[in-house]
């Protein structure tokens, strides 16, 4: 099974992800989860397989959360539908193989799933 990058193209930390994976000449896909957003049904086998709750795949600096959704009592299922709606919000990047996912913050991480 090859494995997947979740990349934000705007983001460092993606970036040298997806240029480690490169120089290493790992077997990966990349998904561009800015410019094809997540399901919410994705959203939730992605923090399943992450082993995390989802408040914490949420960028909580982002203006996005601090205007909308900070200081609000969001379920898990809420918070699942901003980050399929709001892609900005994930945190990242995130490197999956077969249903294993980390986040690659930082770079070393990646060194886990490898």
């Amino acid at each position: 099974m090859k494995y997947v990058i979740y990349h934000n193209p705007r983001c460092r930390k993606s970036r040298e992800v997806l240029k480690y994976l490169q120089d290493k000449k790992y077997d990966f896909e990349v998904r561009d989860y800015i410019k094809k957003l997540l399901s919410v049904e994705e959203m939730n086998e992605l923090i399943k397989s992450l082993k995390i709750k989802p408040i914490e795949l949420v960028r909580k600096n982002e203006p996005i959360w601090k205007e909308n959704f900070k200081n609000k009592d969001l379920d898990d299922n809420q918070i699942i539908e901003a980050l399929s709606k709001y892609p900005k919000l994930i945190e990242r990047p995130i490197v999956t193989k077969d249903k294993s996912s980390i986040i690659a913050r930082p770079i070393k991480k990646l060194l886990n799933i490898l």
